[in-house]
């Protein structure tokens, strides 16, 4: 992931690609999401949206739009609708666990999912918008109440779970980052929000690059591109162990 440190946050926004993991474990998960962690006393809490392939969860292994929150980052999270916390909107193009295509393929196309979660000035819900149409697509908030500290932090993360001392499944399109979007995950044109609701450049926020097992995944530095803004890549193959 590339994480700020503790600030004034409002939320983020980019564009993610999607890719596939047909041979993953009933056991493992992988996908990637824009993070909020909210500072509640000594602990955070955690709200997030993207997308990820988890068989135990779908009995497939399809890749679909997930939302999740937990309180304290150590009580056992709810994802999708398992309990009260994210609410979908009327009509919502897209739902949390309804699944999504085309993915990308490797060398050949790349495709993806723009998705943005910044709390709203007026209500103060963390709202989720889906920006892949002609017009930004409203699919649902987060009430306040999940997310209510004023000191926060903001990441965009690559993921896999797996069972300890099991072997990890691929990250992204299954090889570490380079960069040439058809071949390796990214996060493109990445924006902050500010306390108006407008989104900005992150040119002067102050992030950090944290990948906990470099032996089996990476990401690239964030950096500008004219075509794609802020961007970084990621990813790794499978086999991880540990």
């Amino acid at each position: 992931m590339w994480h700020t440190e503790p600030g004034q946050f409002y939320g983020l926004r980019a564009e993610m690609s999607i890719w596939a993991s047909p041979n993953q474990e009933t056991s493992q998960e992988s996908g990637a999401s824009l993070q909020i962690y909210c500072q509640d006393g000594g602990h955070y809490n955690l709200i997030q949206v993207g997308f990820h392939i988890s068989p135990s969860l779908y009995n497939n292994r399809d890749i679909r739009f997930f939302t999740y929150w937990t309180k304290d980052l150590k009580s056992k999270g709810c994802y999708n609708s398992q309990c009260v916390g994210y609410v979908p909107a009327s009509g919502a193009k897209l739902v949390p666990g309804q699944a999504i295509a085309p993915p990308s393929v490797y060398g050949i196309q790349d495709h993806y999912i723009r998705l943005s979660i910044n709390k709203d000035p007026n209500s103060g819900d963390w709202v989720v918008y889906c920006h892949d149409l002609e017009k930004p697509s409203f699919l649902g908030h987060f009430p306040k109440e999940l997310c209510l500290g004023t000191k926060r932090i903001q990441a965009l993360t690559g993921f896999v779970n797996y069972l300890k001392n099991a072997h990890g499944p691929p990250m992204g399109s299954g090889h570490f980052p380079d960069y040439d979007e058809k071949k390796s995950a990214y996060f493109n044109h990445i924006k902050n929000y500010n306390s108006k609701d407008q989104a900005f450049d992150p040119f002067w926020t102050k992030v950090a690059k944290l990948v906990d097992r470099l032996d089996c995944y990476d990401a690239n530095d964030l950096f500008l591109e004219f075509k794609k803004g802020y961007t970084f890549n990621y990813g790794g193959p499978s086999g991880c162990i540990g």
